[in-house]
């Protein structure tokens, strides 16, 4: 069975008996949603419009469609779909099938999908035909021969290629089972069990799988409903490309109250802005990148947002210069903060003041426990910037089949450690000070990337910025400032000092090179800066040149 790896019996107990965890899976609110709303429009993407008893359908009969192929409980399914309404049944499908899935973003190509399958021995995966002129059943056969887990492939078209298995027709062809309900009911996993593999970035170039328990995902579901003040008549936009929006919002979120969701196949400021307008969206989820093109659209003032009253943003820390444009713009925006390692940590709240919605992360979720610690683990003050370490019942529960992993992150008594230092204000919320891994250490002294490019950010020429790590024999590491320019506009190394040295911070903490790009490279998709890329092409530049960068006057 799916049985979760770092959750105990004594956890369970404990979080049973304070009402954090009970039996309901999600399978089961999808199931009383279609019943108490039948008619009632439950998805709605660029091709499909169901009801919820139209969803409950298509599910039961995918569901039964995949037992049907020989599938066994505990056997796993890759799913590599854009933001189409069957990214969202399938899993749900698997769930109650008692197969694991496993979500991948779009962008993923061979090596990233061949390592994948492997690793997890995945017996089937679920793709598009082809999607952004790419083909993805194309890729899957190259791939196929060194794959010997690989039974079924799955395709989501109008017409599928020979010895592929059509979706389209699962999802559509009549169960020949005359008790469909009795026969999911015994092979659906339970709420203390793991239906779902999320994939999260892994620190050796590598991705690592996480096990998301049904139980923390509820509880998490829940909290951000209630903190989001969701019900039936709420239309939620996924916007998100890849596993986190959907996993989230659309399978967790929207069934436990009812509401409609909406999906945006690939993110475009455009299309999200009609979306939006059109479908009368009145809650949405964004990473900061997303919510940068959307103020910047120039045809933003023509669209009529009035419906939309919860804007969250996650995924990446929200720089101060974007949250007062985005405010400026009177969009309703809340910071939220999670990680795909451990699940949600805090909660939206649109009532909070303008100062928390905006520049803090929130208060975190009641049930859960959270403390700083410096270098040594030694708990600090909340007031001081501290490593963040985290622990409850959003809690994932382990690495897939890496005991070891799982054993060496959390700790003996089940903290978590984040990865992101912060503090807690004076009101009790969360400030993210940035990543730990960000921090560049220069001759012993700490720079965090995050307080210089929110500064940057501020100045009219530059639309996006990002610091990294630049190797140094004698420093050990400098900053270095790749910087996105708007158009029409110049900037040179003097210049960009110039200003930071207006903003009256230490010297220390003043880039030593400026790299102008014409765009900042995203994790495929997340969304997220991918500061990997850049710290590797400098490190690259630096080799080989004879003057390495240009230097500040110390």
């Amino acid at each position: 069975m799916g049985v979760p790896s770092i959750y105990t019996k004594e956890m369970i107990a404990e979080y049973t008996r304070k009402g954090y965890w009970d039996s309901v899976t999600i399978t089961d609110t999808w199931d009383q949603t279609a019943a108490a709303f039948p008619d009632k429009e439950a998805i709605v993407d660029v091709k499909t419009r169901l009801t919820w008893a139209q969803t409950k359908q298509w599910i039961d009969r995918f569901a039964l469609a995949l037992l049907e192929l020989g599938l066994k409980k505990d056997e796993v399914m890759v799913i590599q779909l854009p933001n189409w309404a069957e990214l969202i049944l399938t899993q749900v499908a698997c769930e109650k099938a008692g197969v694991i899935c496993i979500a991948v973003p779009p962008a993923l190509r061979h090596s990233e999908i061949e390592y994948i399958v492997r690793t997890v021995a995945a017996a089937g995966i679920i793709i598009p035909l082809e999607f952004h002129n790419f083909n993805y059943f194309k890729m899957v056969e190259a791939i196929r021969p060194g794959l010997p887990t690989l039974k079924h492939v799955l395709v989501a078209a109008d017409a599928v290629p020979p010895h592929a298995l059509s979706v389209k027709k699962m999802f559509q062809t009549p169960a020949k089972a005359e008790d469909p309900d009795a026969i999911l009911k015994n092979t659906r996993f339970s709420a203390f069990e793991f239906a779902r593999i999320q994939l999260t970035a892994g620190s050796t170039g590598f991705p690592k799988f996480i096990e998301a328990p049904i139980c923390g995902r509820m509880h998490c579901a829940r909290m951000w409903s209630q903190a989001c003040r969701l019900g039936p008549e709420d239309v939620c936009g996924v916007f998100a490309v890849g596993p986190g929006g959907p996993n989230f919002v659309g399978i967790a979120g929207t069934p436990l109250v009812g509401a409609k969701m909406v999906l945006l196949e690939s993110f475009d400021a455009a299309k999200a802005l009609a979306l939006i307008e059109k479908e009368q969206v009145t809650c949405v989820g964004l990473v900061p990148t997303m919510l940068a093109k959307i103020i910047e659209h120039p045809d933003f003032d023509h669209f009529d947002l009035s419906r939309l009253r919860v804007m969250m943003i996650t995924g990446a820390p929200l720089p101060a210069p974007l949250a007062e444009a985005a405010d400026r713009k009177k969009l309703p925006i809340v910071n939220m903060y999670g990680s795909m390692d451990f699940g949600g940590i805090t909660m939206p709240d649109i009532t909070s003041p303008r100062h928390t919605r905006l520049f803090t992360a929130n208060k975190p979720i009641p049930s859960l426990q959270l403390k700083m610690v410096d270098e040594t683990g030694a708990v600090i003050p909340g007031e001081d910037v501290g490593h963040i370490l985290v622990k409850g019942p959003t809690s994932t529960s382990g690495f897939y089949k890496d005991p070891e992993t799982s054993r060496q992150t959390w700790t003996e008594d089940g903290w978590f450690p984040t990865g992101d230092l912060g503090k807690i204000d004076e009101n009790g919320n969360l400030v993210i000070a940035g990543r730990q891994k960000d921090v560049i250490i220069r001759g012993g002294q700490n720079i965090y990337p995050a307080e210089i490019e929110n500064l940057l950010l501020e100045h009219p020429k530059i639309a996006a910025v990002a610091i990294v790590p630049m190797p140094d024999e004698v420093m050990g590491e400098r900053a270095c400032a790749y910087v996105v320019l708007r158009n029409g506009q110049q900037m040179d190394f003097e210049e960009m000092v110039n200003f930071l040295k207006q903003k009256h911070i230490a010297t220390y903490k003043l880039p030593e090179r400026i790299e102008i790009t014409d765009a900042i490279p995203l994790v495929p998709g997340v969304g997220k800066v991918d500061k990997k890329v850049l710290a590797r092409r400098i490190a690259d530049q630096v080799k080989g040149e004879t003057a390495a960068f240009s230097t500040v006057n110390r």
